[in-house]
């Protein structure tokens, strides 16, 4: 193996070090200086490369992963947006709305709101697993989302 190779094998495995946290701390007060500093990278050299990896920067990453944990708590209902804005790491309600809104496509009161309506309708059905509820329920970033009229396969 070539010393680039190796190189390059031991970026990959900072980078998943760096995912690793961001899965597991996501609440915790994380920025881009501080995951960099864990793995003795500058900022823009691990936001280049985490993009590289990963398709996303660090940032859009772990608030991904807040959102994901958002939409979790607020099916449950139990939660006001509030509470669950401040749980899963965000100190700003208004950037988490934005943020939830962009990646969910409806406001997080709304969310609520369709899930417990959601939950009430299905009561008397078996509950759908929960590795199945967090695939159907992802949420879909605007790059990732259909157009209108796009096709789901191509008719060639």
């Amino acid at each position: 193996m070539t010393t680039a190779e190796e190189q390059r094998l031991r970026d990959l495995a900072q980078l998943r070090r760096v995912r690793d946290r961001i899965d597991r701390e996501y609440a915790m007060p994380l920025d881009v200086e501080a995951l960099a500093r864990g793995v003795n990278m500058s900022a823009g050299h691990l936001s280049r490369q985490f993009r590289a990896a990963y398709g996303e920067s660090p940032y859009s990453y772990l608030m991904t992963r807040r959102i994901e944990r958002a939409m979790a708590l607020l099916r449950r209902g139990d939660m006001s947006v509030t509470d669950v804005c401040f749980e899963v790491g965000c100190s700003s309600l208004g950037t988490f709305s934005t943020r939830f809104t962009e990646l969910v496509g409806v406001p997080p009161s709304t969310y609520r709101a369709e899930a417990a309506n959601a939950s009430v309708e299905t009561e008397t059905t078996d509950e759908m697993p929960s590795c199945h509820t967090r695939q159907v329920t992802r949420p879909i970033r605007n790059r990732e989302a259909r157009g209108p009229g796009t096709p789901l396969a191509s008719s060639s």
